[in-house]
């Protein structure tokens, strides 16, 4: 019975998920609030600031991904600057792991090891940005064709290989969760006005179910149903570092959602299902994983941006695995001390939400735009 109520629980779960960003994808949608940002984003500094901002409200590094595409197909945005985008839709699709962490807040032990485990998603997102950004800005500014190091790499790559175009493949989560999706869809479209609104009702409903299922997940796990999954997890799927990267891969390309599969992690190391240690190659195995889609999705538009960019992705991925993976204590013993200052003060974490993924991008667009006119 506990396993049939956390199938119960993990379906609501990933429905949530799929609800919320359907709700602010059709917000996004309506709204030319995003387009904007990125049309005036030719500045490195600030396609990074935006890529953060519009995939933090879209919750969706597809969404962020294809319009970025979008606007270096119509030559509203240079190769060279979208890959700046690029990087911070890669920091903020990690949000969704902070909010999913703050389901925990009224349990401070399993909200210290949440939260941990969501800053180790970040953190190595941030960290590798922190390395890659410049050299790419620096190299760019060296070459002849304005772009960097990363990018003349993934343009290469993307001339040399002869994929014939396939259909972009359809999440098997996605396939599942669509009837209650379409509900939602419906039910908002129906309550509100604009299709705007429609969105953002559909979205603060995709977050309620969200906490809701987290909370009935967690004490699930906590019960009977933790007692006979912890030697399985902890002495089989989880046992190695290299066994958890794997995992992490193949469950990302078998969903086809990074956002879907480090989420998942967040409540199963609060709930101490996952060491800890074992999150962080789990979240890199992810992050590598979703790039597949990328490259399924790319092949699928004939054109040579769509799989620099998608390989620009792999290459970025790929790199940060190459740093943080010998030097891997760094980002776990700076996630563990960030995560026990908001396990005693929740504001930490909050700072930390907002802070990342709203005042520092529309702080950083806006400085920048001002020394631009400067």
């Amino acid at each position: 019975m506990r396993g049939i109520y956390a199938g119960l629980c993990l379906y609501l779960f990933l429905t949530a998920l799929n609800v919320l960003g359907s709700g602010l994808g059709t917000f996004g949608g309506e709204s030319d609030f995003l387009q904007r940002m990125f049309a005036y984003g030719q500045n490195p500094f600030i396609a990074l600031m935006a890529g953060v901002f519009v995939t933090m409200v879209v919750q969706s590094s597809s969404f962020t991904s294809a319009l970025i595409v979008t606007l270096v197909a119509t030559g509203e945005m240079t190769l060279g600057t979208a890959v700046f985008a690029i990087m911070g839709a890669n920091i903020g699709t990690a949000v969704t792991g902070v909010i999913v962490a703050l389901a925990n807040i009224r349990i401070k032990r399993n909200f210290r090891r949440s939260f941990t485990a969501a800053l180790l998603h970040d953190l190595f997102n941030i960290l590798t940005v922190f390395i890659v950004f410049p050299i790419e800005l620096l190299t760019a500014a060296l070459s002849e064709s304005g772009r960097g190091i990363f990018t003349q790499l993934a343009a290469g790559l993307a001339s040399v290989i002869g994929l014939e175009e396939v259909a972009r493949p359809d999440s098997p989560i996605k396939v599942i969760t669509r009837p209650l999706v379409y509900g939602f869809d419906n039910l908002g479209a129906w309550l509100m006005p604009t299709t705007a609104a429609a969105g953002l009702l559909v979205a603060g409903l995709g977050l309620l179910l969200m906490f809701i299922s987290l909370v009935m997940m967690v004490k699930n796990l906590r019960g009977a149903l933790l007692r006979h999954m912890d030697g399985l997890f902890k002495t089989y799927f989880f046992k190695t570092d290299r066994r958890s990267y794997v995992i992490g891969v193949v469950s990302t390309v078998l969903v086809q959602s990074s956002t879907i599969t480090s989420s998942l992690m967040v409540p199963l190391a609060g709930a101490g299902v996952v060491r800890i240690r074992r999150v962080l190659p789990f979240m890199m195995g992810a992050n590598l994983g979703t790039t597949v889609t990328s490259i399924l999705a790319a092949t699928a538009n004939p054109i040579a941006a769509a799989m620099t960019v998608a390989l620009f992705h792999v290459i970025f991925n790929l790199t940060g695995t190459a740093i943080w993976w010998p030097l891997r204590k760094i980002p776990m013993r700076l996630a563990s001390w960030y995560g026990k200052l908001a396990s005693r003060k929740a504001a930490y974490a909050f700072g930390f939400l907002l802070g990342v993924f709203v005042v520092i991008p529309l702080l950083g667009i806006t400085i920048t735009e001002m020394l631009i006119r400067l």
